[in-house]
């Protein structure tokens, strides 16, 4: 599947003179960050997360899984869900596919109950369109509205949406105050530090923002010019921290229980965001979880498990999308799941050439057979 599946195509127009005509970022010199690492003696034991409050919603425990585009469907999100999650985020739906409710749109807008309170994550550059397509949701039942200011591909940052908006922030304000007066239900905001580092705008939009409504704010720790290059930088989003008064959550390179720690010391956020990290481990945010309220550490959970998730994840996502683009959808989780097994670069390469739905599940059960074997006995 592609990154972002529908592009948003909208007559807002501006030129930032630091991209070219491709819309990619010049060369620029950025500093080479060495994040500091919290010696154990000093990160144990963490102050543990306390509950936060957006709007009606409480999140018991803020450890909340990141909206990612063609990775947190509705079969994701309730495979996590189904181990604990603070909150799950919906895949980022433009605005105006959502108002036309494209077939992508619809299936990126579908959740199950277990999920709920549910977040629908939104984009767009029109502030009339992010308003009604923000109350086309809550009509829906979404329980917050969120709104992307932070991602970096080109599709998105070329239709003025995305982390494009942290170029203009008399739009973005724009967008905010008319998303926040459309609906009734809390409006949340994901952003960057800024689109580069010579503009790190992070917590004069967080400052805006809170003051037209927003209730909790998300910081990646890079800027839009890095995309996902080097490293998150956590240190930087306590200056957000510090900008406002609303719940800020630390999200960036945030694939174990350390990093967790020393995310959260670095940035002195109210909670982590966990994305990338969660890809073939669906339980990594329980983990996180536990340990943030126990000090305790959950093992991983045995093959024989992983096999279990994995098959229901398979069904629900040929129900969702159907046999065809359902296989096909499948095959980046299967190699998530499966990397580092035994066997598994010469099965992801022949389950990968699989175009039958049934003959890739079969392939599945008889990669993970030896496991399931060994767990019987």
């Amino acid at each position: 599947m592609n990154t972002v599946q529908t592009v948003i195509r909208n007559p807002c127009s501006w030129i930032p003179d630091q991209v070219r005509d491709d819309g990619e970022c010049k060369p620029l010199a950025q500093p080479k960050l060495a994040r500091q690492r919290i010696p154990p003696y000093l990160a144990a034991p963490m102050p543990r997360l306390k509950p936060i409050q957006i709007g009606p919603v409480r999140i018991a425990t803020p450890v909340i899984l990141a909206p990612m585009t063609g990775v947190t469907d509705m079969p994701f999100r309730r495979v996590v869900k189904g181990y604990g999650a603070g909150l799950t985020v919906t895949e980022m739906i433009a605005s105006q596919a959502a108002i036309r409710e494209t077939r992508q749109s619809l299936q990126k807008a579908v959740w199950d109950p277990v999920e709920e309170p549910v977040s629908m994550q939104l984009a767009g550059c029109s502030p009339a369109e992010m308003a009604e397509a923000a109350k086309l949701n809550e009509d829906r039942g979404a329980a917050i509205i969120d709104i992307n200011m932070g991602c970096p591909v080109k599709k998105v940052v070329n239709g003025e949406a995305g982390s494009a908006l942290m170029r203009d922030l008399k739009l973005a304000a724009a967008i905010v105050d008319a998303t926040v007066k459309a609906v009734k239900v809390p409006v949340t905001l994901k952003m960057r530090m800024g689109w580069d580092h010579m503009s790190l705008n992070a917590p004069e939009l967080a400052r805006i923002a809170e003051g037209l409504g927003v209730r909790m704010i998300t910081v990646h720790g890079r800027t839009r010019c890095q995309l996902y290059k080097g490293e998150a930088d956590w240190a930087f989003i306590r200056k957000v921290k510090e900008a406002v008064r609303v719940p800020v959550i630390a999200n960036g390179d945030i694939n174990s229980i350390e990093d967790v720690d020393t995310a959260l010391a670095l940035s002195g956020a109210d909670g982590v965001m966990i994305g990338r990290g969660a890809y073939g481990r669906p339980w990594l945010l329980k983990q996180a979880m536990h340990w943030l309220d126990t000090g305790e550490r959950l093992p991983d959970p045995g093959l024989d498990e992983q096999y279990r998730v994995l098959a229901a994840q398979y069904e629900a996502m040929l129900e969702l999308y159907g046999p065809q683009i359902g296989v096909n959808c499948a095959r980046k989780h299967v190699g998530w799941y499966t990397k580092g097994l035994h066997g598994s670069a010469e099965f992801r390469n022949a389950f990968n050439q699989e175009p039958d739905a049934r003959r890739a599940k079969a392939m599945l059960r008889d990669f993970y057979s030896p496991w399931l074997v060994k767990a019987a006995a």
